[in-house]
């Protein structure tokens, strides 16, 4: 039984609908898919998207309503899903269960799973097989590194990664000056930014973004340092042995200031 549409106006291509993975019977993830139409080239071309951390599969349906409308004559199978504990996917990961509250799973688990949703899509829906079928990744936030790994674990099988306004995975996100450093010196802040001010906004951060912190949807992001220690890797393999065309879109520089004012004047809620 198909899941409810959302409520907006959405081209009648953008189907909605919850699949169980094979490889975890028992828990549902919610999706949205578009069958490819009239496309010129002879290799079916599947554009999967990826959710950042504190986003879920809706911020993409604007995105590929507009694809739809503005190519009628012809787009791309286009795939975006929540990921368990995300969005519209309630179900928890089941491998979470007996593991420690909040930390249930890991980046690599959730490329493993995303691998296999690919696999069952291009089976049921495009009816051929995954070495047929050209894979575009287009992602956001933590999703970017979620593609970088998952084209680093199946190589040749990604022909093009879009990433937009990507995570630094290698890092711990403690960019803010540590009053509590030894070398510290107050006279260098901003003369509006006070020493408390400085230090309630790291607690903030680090709660948010420090690879330690928790989140809803239960993703252990601790180890990813470790798996992607360095920016310019790894070196990605395309089809055919040939080199992907990657291509990263950082935030407009303004929008992002204003937004990231905005974050942090509302109150942290644990997860």
């Amino acid at each position: 039984m198909a899941a409810p549409e959302p409520a907006i106006m959405l081209p009648r291509e953008l189907v909605h609908d919850t699949i169980s993975l094979k490889t975890k019977p028992t828990a549902k993830l919610h999706y949205t898919f578009a069958l490819g139409k009239d496309i010129a080239s002879k290799t079916p071309v599947l554009v999967i998207c990826l959710n950042g951390l504190m986003s879920d599969k809706s911020t993409w349906l604007p995105m590929l309503a507009g694809i739809i409308r503005k190519q009628p004559g012809g787009f791309p199978s286009m795939l975006a899903y929540d990921r368990y504990g995300q969005g519209l996917s309630e179900d928890r990961d089941p491998q979470d269960q007996g593991r420690e509250p909040g930390r249930g799973h890991n980046v690599i688990d959730v490329v493993h799973d995303l691998h296999q949703l690919i696999t069952e899509i291009v089976d049921g829906k495009l009816h051929t097989t995954l070495d047929s079928v050209r894979l575009v990744l287009v992602a956001n936030s933590i999703g970017c590194a979620i593609a970088r790994l998952y084209a680093q674990s199946y190589p040749g099988t990604v022909t093009a990664l879009l990433l937009l306004d990507s995570m630094m995975a290698n890092s711990n996100f403690d960019w803010w000056p540590n009053p509590d450093a030894a070398d510290f010196d107050p006279s260098e802040l901003p003369t509006d930014v006070t020493i408390e001010a400085l230090q309630g906004q790291r607690t903030k951060f680090a709660k948010i973004f420090a690879p330690s912190s928790m989140n809803k949807e239960g993703l252990d992001r601790r180890d990813l340092p470790d798996l992607l220690p360095h920016s310019d890797g790894p070196l990605l393999e395309a089809p055919r042995g040939r080199k992907p065309l990657v291509t990263v879109i950082e935030h407009d520089p303004e929008r992002f200031a204003s937004e990231s004012l905005q974050v942090g004047r509302k109150p942290y809620v644990e997860p």
